[in-house]
């Protein structure tokens, strides 16, 4: 693929970056866009010396304040950097617009699969499937055991009221960038303002941990990637999110496909036992987690939907939008069953 057919990457602009901040980076660069993105746009760059690095910029386009805030993100990656929770290693962020059109951070490229799908988790042995579900729940656990202050992300947000600072966001996300009006968003968003629970602690939140944003290795996490939505609120935030990500084989998935279709893995029963005992925190609410998390789905994907009809995703003739279309209203309805049990 050559540099100057890819789209958001200046290769002068981004080639005299590199070269002058990233010690060893060899010019000339190629810009490979690595699939699997629907938001930040994610670039492998090799140099002339085969050294490989990740790059990653907003979306091409309008995008809504606050939303892919590289310099934050970049932040987020290095402190959790300094914990046992595994991610890249950070190498540099470039806040100069002039550079790029965009603001863009570089990161250590780490070797691993994406479990984008069932197809790839069929490649990993029955063993180091349930493996890796234990890896993933214990992953969490020591990301939620964290004390921001202590990796200098005590500021990073409001810790408490995390339920309803969200269900603000996230409505107002909603109302920017819908479509069409569907009555199950607003009907859910009313059912989640009236049963909100109390908040038990605060801890970071990943805000999307899912196999899906991790290089695995066999049964073990390499690293834990897409930090865009990460926050300071309440943990149960995660667990609600992974479950609805972790299907069962017998079951459709609410959204993409699900790596746990594959089977082998453990089931949400066993992630919530593990998590309880890991975290020692009380799981008892966690439907209502489910139903915040698809609800929130539902909106990000709207978003995504969004962008795709407005062209600030690049050229990406072969997307079919009906599918995001029809997985806003699967999500939704997956939101209002999970309420009402």
């Amino acid at each position: 693929m050559s540099d100057s057919s890819i789209e958001g990457i200046d290769e002068a602009g981004v080639a005299s970056w590199f070269a002058a901040q990233i010690a060893g980076a060899v010019p000339p660069f190629r810009y490979e866009l690595i699939a699997g993105g629907h938001s930040n746009l994610t670039f492998r760059v090799q140099d002339d010396n085969g050294n490989v690095y990740v790059l990653r910029r907003p979306p091409l386009g309008q995008v809504l304040a606050t939303a892919h805030d590289m310099e934050r993100e970049h932040r987020v990656v290095s402190a959790v950097g300094q914990t046992a929770v595994p991610v890249p290693a950070t190498l540099g962020v470039c806040e100069d617009v002039e550079v790029n059109g965009a603001p863009f951070y570089v990161m250590a490229y780490v070797e691993g699969a994406v479990l984008h799908s069932d197809i790839e988790a069929a490649l990993i042995t029955p063993k180091d499937r349930m493996n890796l579900s234990r890896e993933v729940v214990e992953v969490l656990a020591e990301l939620h055991s964290v004390e921001p202050d202590e990796i200098a992300l005590g500021d990073l947000a409001k810790r408490e009221e995390y339920l309803s600072r969200q269900l603000r966001r996230w409505s107002r996300q909603w109302e920017q960038s819908k479509t069409r009006e569907l009555d199950t968003m607003e009907e859910v968003q009313r059912l989640l303002e009236q049963h909100m629970p109390t908040q038990i602690g605060s801890t970071i939140v990943h805000g999307d941990y899912r196999l899906g944003n991790m290089l695995v290795d066999s049964g073990s996490i390499r690293a834990v990637l897409d930090w865009e939505l990460c926050t300071l609120g309440d943990p149960l935030a995660d667990v609600g999110y992974l479950l609805n990500n972790w299907v069962d084989p017998d079951e459709t998935p609410a959204g993409s496909s699900a790596p746990t279709l594959a089977g082998g893995f453990a089931t949400r029963d066993q992630l919530l036992k593990w998590y309880e005992r890991a975290s020692g925190r009380d799981i008892s609410q966690v439907g209502y987690y489910r139903a915040f998390s698809y609800w929130r789905l539902a909106a990000i994907v709207e978003g995504v939907l969004n962008r795709y009809l407005q062209g600030a995703m690049g050229n990406q003739e072969d997307v079919d939008v009906m599918t995001f279309k029809d997985q806003v209203e699967t999500l939704s309805a997956s939101a209002l069953e999970a309420l009402s049990h």
